[in-house]
């Protein structure tokens, strides 16, 4: 009776031990240039999935958003002056440096679309987040904070 007893807790809590390895966030962009969120929190060492839906109706080439996670200390104007180049990869430079900066990113979508992505969440820190759309990255911007293991 023991045994079993273990063997229900040990069933009864996996869900829970999974979700705190798991975070399943939602994030959204509008035809007027802002994220619904300007802060997302994980875990580190968590399975992260993004998914990133534009809620406008402009298509891709008027009003495309993406989301592109940097690594701490990334100078943002620097780092979106070399996407403006990269039309034909979403935005998303291509050298070497540039890729080094970039801890996740979505595809670019337009009005009505949506893209997922999945990591693992890096060490504990501030992870800029924002859009390389020309020009957005002044007003889509935000901060993805990833705290220790409890």
């Amino acid at each position: 009776m023991k045994k079993l007893c273990l063997i229900l807790a040990a069933v009864i809590a996996a869900p829970f031990a999974l979700a705190q390895d798991e975070a399943k966030l939602e994030l959204t962009g509008n035809d007027m240039m802002q994220y619904n969120t300007k802060t997302l929190e994980v875990v580190t060492g968590q399975k992260v999935t993004l998914t990133f839906k534009h809620i406008g109706k402009l298509p891709i080439a008027a009003m495309g958003h993406n989301v592109v996670i940097l690594k701490p200390g990334t100078d943002i104007p620097k780092f979106a002056t070399a996407c403006v180049p990269a039309k034909d990869t979403g935005y998303i430079p291509q050298d070497e440096d540039s890729k080094a900066k970039i801890v996740a990113h979505t595809e670019l979508v337009g009005g009505g679309d949506s893209s997922t992505v999945t990591f693992t969440a890096p060490e504990p820190g501030e992870y800029p987040y924002i859009c390389t759309f020309p020009g957005h990255f002044s007003l889509m911007q935000g901060v993805l904070t990833v705290k220790p293991k409890p």
